[in-house]
């Protein structure tokens, strides 16, 4: 089972997509045990959405999705849907 993740920054107002095989593990990684990296500057992540899917393939179809234009989109609807943006 692997996950498709939107998380959302309050400090900065950015989205984060992203895919793993254990979510609670890499929300702990991107909040508290992350050392390096572009994420833990946007600390506290949000999770915003969780999508479920069965292989690493279909999982990363997904992330490339939400990373394009029309993903984009989609995700900025869920955040005015969750009243997380005007």
């Amino acid at each position: 089972m692997f996950f498709v993740y939107i998380l959302w920054s309050e400090k900065s107002h950015i989205t984060y997509v992203g895919y793993t095989s254990d979510l609670n593990q890499r929300l702990l990684s991107h909040n508290i045990l992350g050392t390096k990296g572009w994420t833990i500057r946007h600390r506290l992540w949000i999770l915003v959405e969780a999508f479920s899917l069965p292989s690493k393939t279909e999982a990363l179809k997904l992330e490339r999705h939400f990373k394009s234009g029309k993903g984009r989109d989609e995700i900025q609807l869920i955040l005015r849907q969750k009243g997380l943006k005007d």
